[in-house]
């Protein structure tokens, strides 16, 4: 008999189906026990009569929450059961693993430990429903990526993670020994897709993971996380590349919303809304100009960037001005981008760059870059690079690459943005920080 998933039992009344999943529950009364056994599609109440199948019982009442089961059952309609109006009357029971007692995390509780402690216990906390759900939703999500980028004949790529020089600034690098000499873990595929530029191909992705060895202890930080990156060719300013993220997040939430709004609503009391289009577009010299206006001041150190309160203060002025949970901020100084950042003929000063925040919480940084081989290898100079070490990738604008941007997107602050989850450990399968390296 093939298995039957919990969530299609309504389809299966009046027959006997097997059902396989976790005991979550046991009532084990004198003459009657009331099972209630969980899958990945649902819950379902089993019902067993003690005399009839004393064997059977025996085996339930030496299963302890969390165990593993096998069950075969009639389904009844039951419009008094609370869980769908139906249940099961045994008719066998297989224990396939039996769980230890007492639980270290018990995923069914009302009140749950400190994240950290659920953290060392990840695999027990993952059985909850909530997090079952966020994992559906983030696969919903990656899928719809995907489509929207094939659509549009955009090429899927794997760029390497072991580099032999660093993709950014030389900051936040994970050192590694190779062989005869030093590696890297990658922080960013970026040199690697805007060689998909060089190599002809109109458009890139590639959903991977990062490295990036910050020490922070926040709410929003990783030592690595999933990055969503793309790259476009032929684009005429940073405009053409927000217009083209703008179309693609509306389209990943309206599929979030279709495929699972209603359950977001009652798991996470959270609203999908597909955001409207164009999103609010603010120059960086606008935000400092608003946020002195708020009575918010900037760390001196930042130097013309935004600090993470600061990017609350601008979310919740673009809440209140526009009614929108999202805001690119524009135009950024070229002290706080790196020397691939296109700049403008006219402002050398300012970039052709943009960050996305969601809820006042940075999602994705994105820019035109600079393709033109002898203005990327000066501004590497200015910004004191050595070329050396990357010249294989100025090497790739030496012989005919398209003007290009793109844009990295962090798949996890999204999640929390989108089901308003206050801490990025929630969000990620497994978290890695900067003392946590296990399970």
């Amino acid at each position: 008999m093939e298995r039957t998933q919990i969530g299609d039992l309504r389809k299966h009344i009046g027959e006997t189906v097997r059902i396989q999943g976790w005991l979550q529950t046991l009532r084990d009364q004198k003459k009657m026990q009331f099972l209630v056994v969980r899958d990945m599609s649902g819950l379902v109440q089993v019902v067993v009569e003690k005399a009839a199948m004393p064997d059977e019982a025996a085996v339930i009442s030496g299963a302890n929450v969390e165990s593993v089961l096998t069950i075969t059952g009639k389904v009844i309609d039951n419009p008094i059961v609370k869980l769908g109006g139906l249940e099961m009357q045994l008719e066998s029971v297989r224990l396939d693993s039996k769980a230890d007692a007492p639980l270290p995390l018990d995923p069914s509780a009302a009140d749950l430990p400190a994240i950290d402690y659920r953290q060392d216990w990840r695999f027990l906390d993952l059985r909850r429903a909530e997090n079952l759900l966020m994992f559906k939703v983030q696969t919903t999500v990656l899928m719809a990526m995907r489509e929207f980028w094939v659509k549009d004949n955009f090429i899927e790529i794997q760029s390497p993670k072991l580099l032999g020089a660093p993709s950014e600034s030389g900051a936040e690098l994970f050192e590694l020994p190779y062989f005869d000499r030093k590696a890297y873990l990658a922080q960013s595929p970026q040199f690697y897709k805007q060689m998909g530029m060089a190599a002809g191909f109109d458009g890139v992705f590639e959903i991977g993971p990062v490295f990036r060895a910050d020490p922070s202890f926040t709410s929003r930080h990783m030592t690595e996380f999933t990055s969503v990156d793309m790259e476009m060719a032929y684009v005429e300013s940073h405009e053409d590349v927000m217009a083209y993220q703008e179309k693609w997040l509306a389209y990943i939430i309206q599929r979030v919303k279709e495929a699972h709004g209603e359950e977001i609503k009652a798991r996470f009391n959270a609203d999908i809304e597909v955001p409207s289009l164009p999103f609010p577009r603010i120059t960086m010299s606008e935000a400092l100009a608003i946020l002195k206006a708020e009575g918010y001041q900037v760390p001196p150190e930042k130097k013309g960037d935004i600090d993470p309160g600061g990017e609350r203060v601008i979310g919740k002025y673009v809440k209140e001005k526009f009614n929108h949970d999202f805001v690119f901020l524009t135009d950024w100084p070229i002290a706080v981008r790196p020397f691939y950042h296109m700049r403008y003929a006219d402002a050398p000063g300012i970039t052709k760059s943009f960050d996305l925040l969601g809820k006042g919480l940075e999602i994705t940084t994105g820019a035109q870059r600079e393709h033109r081989y002898e203005m990327l290898a000066e501004q590497a100079s200015e910004k004191g690079l050595n070329h050396e070490p990357i010249q294989f990738y100025l090497d790739f604008f030496k012989f005919g690459c398209p003007p290009h941007g793109g844009f990295g997107f962090g798949l996890s602050r999204f999640m929390m943005i989108l089901l308003d989850i206050p801490n990025i450990r929630e969000t990620v399968y497994l978290f890695r920080g900067p003392t946590r390296l296990n399970p």
